[in-house]
């Protein structure tokens, strides 16, 4: 009886698995993705998407794969880049190109040149309930977690 609750607790550990892994990354492309949420080692960066509507930035942050290419708009720049799909949901986006637009003011939330650092910084990707979950790393090192839902 031991023997048969371990085989299928065993199957059914292994089943649960396959299922985490087997998300679509078509079900990301295509879409327009707006930034909702910054998490940097796990806390909340005051990313505030208000804040940034107040400043006039409101389509700021967003995301878009498409093909072989990621792009999207910063504040006030637009980017893309090539990037790839490896195994286990792992990602690499190669060096973006920006339009070189001056902006009167910076939205105070979050930085464009941070925004495009966690882009090109993008080693793996999730999709859980409808949001867009990329994680990065800052310039230093430390875990970022960028929160987009679809638009």
């Amino acid at each position: 009886m031991k023997r048969q609750l371990f085989v299928f607790l065993l199957i059914t550990a292994f089943l649960m698995s396959c299922a985490s892994t087997s998300a679509n990354f078509e079900d990301v492309t295509g879409k327009d993705w707006l930034l909702t949420e910054v998490r940097i080692n796990g806390a909340n960066s005051g990313f505030n998407r208000s804040i940034l509507n107040s400043e006039g930035y409101g389509e700021a942050f967003t995301i878009r794969f498409e093909g072989d290419t990621v792009s999207g708009l910063g504040a006030p720049n637009r980017y893309s880049a090539p990037y790839s799909l490896k195994e286990n949901q792992t990602i690499s986006i190669m060096p973006a190109r920006q339009t070189l637009m001056a902006a009167l003011f910076e939205p105070t939330v979050l930085k464009e040149h941070d925004f495009f650092g966690y882009i090109g910084n993008i080693y793996k990707w999730k999709l859980a309930n409808n949001r867009l979950e990329l994680n990065s790393k800052t310039q230093d090192g430390r875990e970022v977690l960028l929160v987009f839902s679809h638009q």
